[in-house]
């Protein structure tokens, strides 16, 4: 063999090995793409199809073309049910965030009671949002609950009967359930910070408040981003906890779109029209998402990954 013949560079696989892998790797999203397909795209084109037929969930489906998205559109109370909708999106938000970034911040210390204080942060959310419904509005009770228990004159008060008051429970118990959750997707971004860049400002002499600011807060960006969508899509779908602890009331003030939805479909017997009002779901958490998509940008490491 000739001296000057070209070597493979050490650690580089041939070019049939890496063709092979090329020809692998699209197969293996086959299994992620039909579960994708038959329990997401195919549902959505049968709720589709639904949103313009006449249906009551037993008899025979009939098409009635625009008709069901006229009742929907010209129905008063699909601007107030939108509205609270967004409230509970954006209210949500706002009580959820921080707390879950600083709850996050907090747990991602080494420290051993913070991991075992982490495990306690993290039971509301094994249980059923049903059962905790249950649970608050037997606490929350003037007559019977925790405030006439204790003879605490603040607690005693008509908690669901008031719409004010109705919502905010709603947020708070929405909120004590979820923020475990997204403190542990800011635990994970926290600890993917690199400790040189705290240790760099620490030689500068900045203190804790310094480092959260310039450090922890911006590196936490697309975490932000990521849990702010995820709690975003995930506001529209409230249904089971806002059905059974105030079944939309009172005076309609925590009737949100799902719920809406639920009381067309399956109390009224009239899908198509709640089959208008899923799609309206799917196209507002659509546009939510691609909204905090765009104000995020574009994250440099997932584009590394992209282009590797």
């Amino acid at each position: 063999m000739s001296a000057f013949a070209p070597t493979a560079r050490r650690g580089t696989p041939p070019a049939a090995t890496r063709e092979g892998r090329g020809g692998v790797l699209p197969w293996l999203a086959v299994p992620a793409l039909v579960v994708f397909v038959g329990f997401g795209v195919i549902p959505l084109i049968g709720v589709l199809f639904l949103s313009f037929t006449s249906w009551d969930g037993l008899g025979e489906i009939n098409l009635s073309g625009l008709t069901s998205w006229q009742t929907v559109l010209a129905d008063p109370g699909l601007p107030h049910a939108l509205w609270i909708t967004f409230l509970v999106i954006a209210a949500s938000w706002a009580f959820q965030t921080p707390l879950s970034l600083l709850i996050g911040v907090f747990l991602a210390g080494r420290q051993r009671y913070r991991a075992v204080l982490a495990v306690v942060f993290f039971i509301p959310l094994l249980l059923s949002q049903a059962a905790i419904a249950i649970a608050y509005k037997a606490l929350l009770d003037p007559n019977f609950g925790l405030g006439a228990g204790l003879h605490i004159d603040l607690l005693v008060q008509d908690w669901l009967g008031r719409p004010v008051l109705a919502f905010s429970v709603v947020i708070f118990v929405v909120s004590w359930q979820f923020i475990p959750f997204h403190s542990l997707i800011y635990q994970g971004g926290v600890r993917q910070i690199p400790r040189s860049m705290y240790e760099a400002a620490e030689l500068d002499g900045a203190g804790r408040m310094r480092k959260f600011f310039s450090i922890t807060l911006p590196q936490l960006k697309y975490t932000i981003i990521t849990s702010s969508t995820l709690m975003v899509v995930g506001s529209l779908t409230f249904f089971d906890l806002i059905f059974v602890l105030t079944a939309g009331g009172p005076a309609d003030a925590t009737r949100v779109l799902a719920l809406d939805m639920y009381k067309r479909g399956f109390q009224a017997s009239l899908m198509g029209p709640a089959s208008a009002i899923a799609v309206i779901l799917v196209l507002v958490g659509l546009a939510l998402a691609l909204l905090l998509r765009r104000l995020g940008g574009r994250d440099p490491q997932a584009s590394q990954l992209e282009g590797a």
